[in-house]
């Protein structure tokens, strides 16, 4: 019998914010992501994910949900040990200039 250890790669910032695609808000029912609403994912050598995000406004009511959604989400990925999401106010939200072009089109703004 042989001892065997499988290492398990961990994601890549890409392969996170990926994944974050799938989280939507929950009012708008659109991609965090392809709202802006996600300014950086970072994963360190200790598999601890970092989350940068805003809300649509600060008195956004879901934001303590919209947290939860993205530790759930990301505490699954193979390879990542803790995740922290930090909600950050500037640059302010600016669907013109963040989100994606498909999102402005959805929202009215083209």
């Amino acid at each position: 019998m042989t001892d065997e250890t499988t290492t398990i790669t961990p994601p890549t910032d890409e392969e996170l914010r990926e994944a974050l695609r799938a989280v939507e808000d929950p009012e708008l029912h659109m991609s965090i992501v392809d709202l802006g609403l996600v300014y950086g994912v970072e994963i360190d050598e200790d598999r601890r994910v970092t989350v940068d995000m805003t809300l649509t406004s600060p008195a956004c009511p879901v934001g303590p949900m919209l947290q939860g959604l993205i530790f759930h989400k990301l505490s699954q990925m193979e390879g990542v040990e803790d995740v922290e999401v930090n909600l950050v106010w500037n640059p302010p939200w600016d669907p013109r200039t963040m989100a994606s072009d498909d999102i402005k089109i959805a929202l009215g703004i083209w």
